[in-house]
């Protein structure tokens, strides 16, 4: 997080905070480093290395903003799917973030979190984000939380198996089951479903990403690929949800009484 606001972005920043409404949760889908690399005739692997830039600049506005909890796409399950040079790239990508941002993170009251299935990363992997993990687990302004080897339909899964051996156990009857205990078993059990999903490149699609979660959250697809996007983006993607109404199945009249 070596990079910092400008005074044109904290004024942004403090004019949108004026309004109020400001996402608990905000969610993103970090797309388009790829399409952004080839572009410039450049190998995949630009594009995540010049993401890494997008994701200081979302953390350091989000955390201006008062947002209390950031989720990013970071590696899904289907990633594994990649040429291996590609996820070998990543990962590497990830172990020297950790260790570059984690201090930074610290210093800013940051806390950091993961979702996924952590055991299927490289030991290295592990080593690292154990460490940062620990390092920043005390820390309160904002939980940046970092969604890697994961899947919306694994963590529906891990859940289910971990329901059902309660009821074979009978730690739990069949008619516990509700959609807060199935809240309760997903890896996000300790923050709120997000307010506010955004997916940049423009692609309409969720990507397997936070499928329970984001049954009520407002959507906001920007067009501009991931290694580009900065707090102007975020931004607009912050004023857009300020201006939406939330009715959670009701109607415009229930939600004005």
């Amino acid at each position: 997080m070596a990079s910092k606001l400008t005074s044109e972005e904290i004024k942004l920043i403090t004019e949108v905070k004026s309004k109020g409404n400001i996402p608990r949760h905000i969610a993103i889908i970090m797309d388009g480093n790829g399409r952004w690399a080839k572009k410039r005739n450049l190998p995949r692997v630009a594009g995540h290395q010049k993401g890494v830039d997008s994701v200081r600049a979302v953390v350091e506005s989000c955390a201006g903003l008062e947002v209390e909890f950031l989720t990013l796409y970071t590696f899904s399950t289907e990633n594994w799917n990649r040429p291996n040079d590609e996820v070998s790239t990543l990962m590497r990508l990830i172990v020297r973030s950790l260790q570059n941002e984690t201090d930074e993170l610290n210093s800013n009251n940051i806390k950091l979190t993961t979702i996924g299935n952590s055991n299927s990363l490289p030991e290295v992997v592990q080593q690292e984000l154990s460490l940062a993990l620990k390092k920043t687990s005390q820390n309160t302004k904002m939980t940046l939380n970092l969604a890697l080897s994961y899947s919306g339909r694994w963590e529906l899964v891990e859940a289910i198996k971990t329901i059902t051996s309660k009821i074979l156990s009978g730690e739990l009857a069949k008619n516990d089951i509700s959609e807060e205990l199935v809240s309760h078993f997903l890896k996000t059990k300790d923050m709120p479903d997000p307010d506010l999903l955004i997916r940049s490149g423009g692609e309409l699609r969720v990507s397997n990403f936070l499928l329970w979660q984001i049954a009520y959250s407002e959507i906001f697809v920007s067009d501009v690929l991931w290694p580009d996007f900065r707090c102007k983006n975020l931004i607009e993607a912050v004023k857009d949800y300020q201006n939406r109404e939330r009715r959670f199945g009701l109607v415009s009249e229930q939600i004005k009484v």
